[in-house]
């Protein structure tokens, strides 16, 4: 790409040396720097790309973009002064590959809770509508059902570029994506274009990075001040009426809303609603009828994400009859309140709740189900993290009959200190602190009788633990199923 036009895309303070004319690729990590690109100095939490220019050079890079004074400038390289590297990064990004996020539909999902499970939803039903479609998030990217692996909820400005370019390549009509409030904050969507933005909710979670639910719940609103002011465009948002932070998500966004809810009157309402341990049924109520549903999806929780999805789907044109027949044949998302096919007499479901909403929902939502046995729940958090919410999701999680404490990625944090902290929040006696999380797995099916239910909660799809910084192996369903063979093994 000609040198001159990429750097039309910022604002830009100075340049020192020459330019070259053309670019050859734009990088932010010096190990991915292929000769003739350009190296933008990104600082992350545990590196500054400014201490790797020298790198980025050897390897062939240009043009070097910065936002602070180096002590030696080489004369064989373009230096760019900017004041925002992260926001250059992103506007340069969409720039290189062309806007692709102007070229299809783009849904993004943002909320403490359910983001997963709601963007799972939309990507399957357009799938049943034999959509190229490509979708980002927590579990990785997905481009028309291949999964590739990816770093986080929401990756880095040229990451996320990356993405939606090849899903353009793949000739995707349509993408969604998870935004996390840390992706906000960081600007790792910047020069993304949003067509629909979907709020879930909003509840106590990563306040050590936020600080407050204040500047939370604005993290959470600049996704719908990304949508724009172009009302030209068919642009729309879709929130969750019976959250208050609704209210506030109303007022930053000119677009359509489109509501949903269970408690409070919505254009999109759930009423009737029955839980049954195989399935879930309920009245939709629309402003273009009302509609029997009766869908594989457990818990309430899972109705107002099946309410977000179709609401999402029908603001941009999608028929309901249609929607409403391809998502009674949806399965749950992996690690989503997932059950467990055994083979033995005791139910075990596997979810990623993680926060004291998600927690309490999940319980909430297979007690109703429930018509004998006792409920064991597997509640862990992860160390180095937000640590004001560790006695409120043990207090949650009390509402079980039995509660084992445990961690998720303990990081380089003491079993002791999390599991201290987590039951000073337990309201019975009815509960077992066990650090190593395999530990936690095997007692759970150990101590259950037939006739229970377990639910681990906290890891979900994933297959591993952070511990320190190295992940090692780990599965709930896997391990429960090994500890469920030995188990009834031992008594035949």
């Amino acid at each position: 790409m000609q040198t001159a036009d990429l750097l039309n895309s910022i604002v830009y303070k100075k340049i020192i040396g020459t330019l070259p004319t053309t670019i050859s690729d734009v990088a932010i990590d010096s190990r991915s720097v292929q000769f003739g690109s350009m190296f933008i100095c990104i600082k992350g939490y545990t590196a500054d790309g400014h201490d790797f220019i020298p790198q980025a050079i050897d390897a062939g890079a240009k043009v070097i973009v910065i936002d602070q004074d180096l002590e030696f400038y080489d004369d064989r390289i373009a230096y760019v002064f900017v004041s925002n590297t992260t926001r250059a990064a992103g506007l340069v990004a969409a720039k290189f590959f062309d806007y692709p996020s102007k070229k299809m539909t783009l849904y993004g999902v943002t909320g403490t809770n359910g983001k997963t499970s709601v963007s799972g939803m939309i990507y399957h039903l357009l799938r049943k509508f034999e959509h190229k479609t490509a979708l980002t998030g927590t579990i990785g990217f997905t481009l028309n059902d291949v999964l590739y692996d990816s770093m986080n909820t929401t990756n880095d400005v040229l990451t996320t570029q990356q993405m939606i370019h090849q899903a353009v390549s793949e000739r995707c009509s349509d993408m969604i994506m998870e935004v996390s409030s840390h992706g906000l904050s960081l600007g790792r969507l910047t020069g993304v274009e949003f067509d629909v933005a979907i709020f879930t909710n909003l509840t106590h979670d990563h306040l050590d990075f936020h600080g407050t639910m204040e500047q939370y719940g604005h993290a959470k609103s600049l996704l719908f001040s990304q949508l724009g002011q172009d009302l030209t465009q068919d642009k729309h948002a879709v929130l969750n009426v019976d959250d208050a932070w609704s209210e506030r998500l109303m007022e930053v966004t000119p677009f359509p809303v489109w509501t949903y809810g269970l408690e409070n009157k919505a254009d999109f309402q759930a009423i009737d609603i029955q839980l049954l341990p195989d399935k879930t049924t309920f009245t939709m109520v629309t402003p273009f009828g009302s509609f029997p549903i009766e869908m594989k999806l457990l818990g309430k929780f899972n109705v107002y994400n099946a309410l977000a999805s179709i609401a999402a789907l029908s603001a941009k044109g999608y028929p309901i009859e249609e929607l409403v027949l391809y998502l009674q044949q949806l399965h749950p998302v992996k690690g989503r309140m997932e059950r467990l096919e055994t083979g033995y007499p005791i139910s075990i479901y596997i979810d990623y709740a993680h926060t004291p909403d998600a927690i309490e929902k999940a319980i909430d939502a297979i007690r109703p189900t429930m018509t004998a046995g006792k409920l064991i729940f597997v509640i862990g958090t992860g160390g180095n993290r937000d640590r004001t919410k560790r006695p409120i999701m043990a207090e949650k999680a009390s509402k079980a009959d039995y509660v084992i404490l445990t961690t998720d990625d303990p990081r380089f944090e003491s079993y002791d200190t999390i599991l201290d902290e987590l039951k000073s929040g337990m309201v019975h006696p009815h509960f077992a602190c066990i650090g190593d999380r395999k530990e936690a797995v095997y007692h759970a099916v150990e101590i259950a009788d037939v006739g229970d239910t377990i639910i681990f909660a906290g890891k979900g799809h994933e297959d591993y633990q952070i511990i320190g910084n190295e992940k090692t192996p780990h599965s709930d369903g896997d391990l429960a199923l090994e500890a469920l063979a030995q188990k009834f093994a031992m008594k035949h």
